[in-house]
């Protein structure tokens, strides 16, 4: 195999995870933003803004506050203001109870099967990813943008 063919594997593997995370979503009723905006607030607490969200799960603005809106109105979420534009996410008890029901679960077994790699396995996959990345930043830097 050369090494386009194992990099045309390595993509499969990462839409595969994608398309994991989107049928555990879908399974409960969520948008795949809408289940990043819940995992950001069980892991960054209530209070969070939308910004947090989006640099958290490199996530849209547009894309955070569609879902924001979306469990707003379906009383999973509370906003209250901040200073200028900005609000704060704080959950409701429905919300409380989605987090605790469907989203932590997911968050455990995710922690559970990344402990089945050493320390060192996961530095590897970290390492030789940020080594992609780059080289791929670097061969597209010359293509025009808009």
């Amino acid at each position: 195999m050369n090494n386009y063919e194992l990099f045309q594997n390595y993509i499969q593997i990462d839409h595969q995870i994608d398309e994991f995370y989107h049928a555990l979503a879908q399974g409960f009723g969520l948008s795949d933003s809408a289940l990043w905006v819940l995992w950001s607030l069980a892991e960054l607490g209530e209070g969070c803004t939308q910004k947090d969200i989006c640099r958290q799960f490199f996530l849209s603005k547009q894309t955070v506050h569609s879902s924001v809106q979306k469990l707003e109105r379906g009383g999973y979420l509370s906003l209250r203001p901040r200073e200028g534009r900005e609000v704060s996410l704080f959950l409701t008890d429905r919300g409380r109870d989605l987090i605790r029901e469907k989203v932590l679960p997911i968050m455990e077994a995710e922690r559970a099967a990344a402990s089945g790699l050493t320390e060192e396995e996961w530095k590897t996959v970290i390492r030789l990813s940020r080594k992609w990345l780059s080289l791929f930043r670097k061969e597209t830097a010359s293509i025009p943008q808009k």
